[in-house]
């Protein structure tokens, strides 16, 4: 039997890690290495502690809708999305309303978890931990490591010649910047196009001399703000839209997504990518085009060599007198304080039993939670696989034998071994892989189901947003509030924009819309279950 359960790491995905073992009843002990919760969200100005966090203008790519725990919504005065300050307050918030902080150590390292002698019969750990220079030593039944997988910054020096032998400028990675004041009056070369490669660039390009943005990458760019000004994540993430993907070929959803992609702007004119191009990248960001239609920020090729003062670029071009990179190339992930043998089955994610559990181990006691890069939010996606692996100790879940678990790792593994550094290898799709972890702790909704019961609910769910409390209407941990919040999410998005009204927007327009929608939800039913997906239902 599992009581007591250690928890590494007090951010988003340790508390809700150490909520979660409340719920079922067990005793959690919370090792954070820092004075204070909130993991990247809790700002400093100072990065000398190897902390890493956000930089001080960052605002969420994921709305509060669509990025909250499942039973505990962002206040409906918070803004659709947030600087970190507000999700630092929100997460707060969750820890005093549900009594989390009572269970969390702080300035406690971790420096070892071991199996114990008797791990094959106990499956327990023996934990060592450091505070302010004392040694302890604990024995728990069972580890949740929610460290995530911004760890490590990633710097891959070797693959830009000339970078470290001769480039006389200065070289940092995007978790050293702060702020733009080191950068005034600099010429700056940017590397790496994702999230905040781009956000850095705009950010720069206000106070620098001029700002290269450099990638190898066919890059699509969207806006948060989607169809009527409603939060695109909120507008796109649908079950509807999720089912159709399914059902259309390959060729036309691609075909389907690119013509919404280019109806912004012509992505290729910009020289950001083409529909042709079989791999891309999705980024957020508003200000991007703009930036690259007014000349502030230039998109250049992958830089091919450096020289004392300039980049040289693999298109043939150089660009002269660079002062500065900046290197948003992301993070490596690790795990130093676990056993050599479990340590170094883990290549990513893919090395594990639906991303969380290590399948070699004879007793499943060991969880990895957080270590996943989804196409939504990560901390709705942390909660969801903190639910199932503490229903998993407790012994509500159960999970296959391990050679069952080692065949279905197998199968996810590329032929090839890739380096392990690759984000690409981390994205997943939020509805599939919420799905597939609610299924496993048995609070998946039936669409169909509630559609006999509760129409309204039914149709809010498969053509609304695929938000958090849908995955607390049944099942363990089902939440009274969670029909309510699905219900009126739209309108605490709309709260915080009420600051000066101009006219009655009537909310009867839904209620049609709902209405000509159910034809719909039974056509696609209807087509379903006639041309099924192999493994997959929407329904179950």
């Amino acid at each position: 039997m599992v009581r007591r359960v250690a928890v590494i790491g007090a951010g988003a995905g340790g508390l809700a890690s150490v909520k979660c073992c409340l719920d079922e009843g067990l005793e959690p002990t919370c090792f954070e290495s820092s004075e204070d919760i909130g993991g990247v969200w809790r700002y400093t100005d100072s990065t000398d502690s190897g902390r890493v966090s956000v930089y001080r203008s960052v605002i969420t790519n994921t709305s509060k809708e669509m990025s909250c725990f499942s039973d505990f919504p962002f206040p409906e005065d918070f803004p659709s999305y947030l600087p970190h300050s507000l999700v630092l307050q929100y997460l707060r918030m969750y820890a005093r309303h549900f009594g989390l902080l009572q269970h969390v150590r702080f300035q406690t390292t971790v420096l070892s978890v071991r199996k114990r002698p008797d791990f094959t019969s106990s499956g327990q750990w023996e934990v060592v931990t450091e505070t302010e220079g004392v040694h302890e030593s604990h024995v728990f039944d069972a580890v949740m490591v929610c460290t995530g997988h911004y760890q490590e910054p990633y710097l891959p020096l070797a693959s830009f010649p000339g970078i470290e032998s001769r480039f006389e400028g200065q070289l940092l990675h995007s978790r050293e910047y702060r702020d733009v004041q080191a950068f005034r009056g600099k010429r700056v070369l940017v590397v790496g196009i994702g999230n905040t490669g781009g956000d850095l660039s705009v950010e720069l390009s206000r106070v620098a001399a001029k700002v290269f943005l450099s990638t190898r990458s066919n890059t699509w760019v969207i806006s948060r703000v989607s169809d009527h000004g409603f939060p695109c994540d909120m507008v796109g993430t649908t079950r509807f839209n999720h089912l159709l993907e399914r059902l259309l070929p390959s060729a036309l959803t691609r075909r389907i997504r690119f013509r919404k992609f280019n109806s912004w702007f012509n992505h290729t004119n910009y020289g950001l990518a083409s529909s042709k191009s079989p791999k891309f990248k999705v980024i957020v960001n508003e200000e991007l085009p703009f930036c690259l239609l007014s000349g502030t920020v230039v998109l250049k090729p992958n830089v091919k060599e450096f020289t004392e003062s300039s980049a040289v670029f693999e298109d043939g071009t150089t660009e002269e007198n660079i002062d500065m990179v900046l290197f948003a190339t992301g993070y490596s992930f690790s795990f130093p304080f676990l056993e050599e043998s479990v340590r170094s089955a883990i290549d990513d994610n893919r090395s594990l039993y639906n991303c969380v559990f290590p399948p070699q181990l004879e007793k499943p006691t060991l969880a990895i939670v957080g270590l996943i890069q989804l196409t939504g939010s990560i901390m709705v996606g942390s909660e969801m696989q903190a639910r199932w692996v503490t229903g998993v100790f407790a012994g509500w879940n159960k999970l296959p034998p391990p050679s069952r678990m080692m065949a279905e790792v197998l199968k996810r593994k590329p032929p090839v071994k890739r380096n392990p550094h690759e984000r690409e290898n981390l994205k997943m799709s939020f509805i599939s892989y919420m799905d597939k972890i609610a299924a496993c702790a048995g609070v998946k909704p039936s669409v169909l189901r509630l559609l006999l019961t509760d129409p309204q609910l039914a149709l809010a769910i498969f053509f609304g947003p695929c938000s958090p409390y849908q995955y607390r209407l049944v099942g363990r941990g089902r939440w009274s509030g969670a029909r309510a919040a699905i219900l009126t999410q739209w309108q605490r998005t709309l709260k915080p924009l009420r600051t000066r009204v101009v006219g009655d927007n009537s909310n009867s327009s839904w209620c049609w819309v709902c209405l000509l929608a159910l034809p719909a939800a039974l056509t696609a039913a209807f087509l379903f279950s006639k041309y099924p997906q192999p493994g997959w239902s929407p329904w179950a």
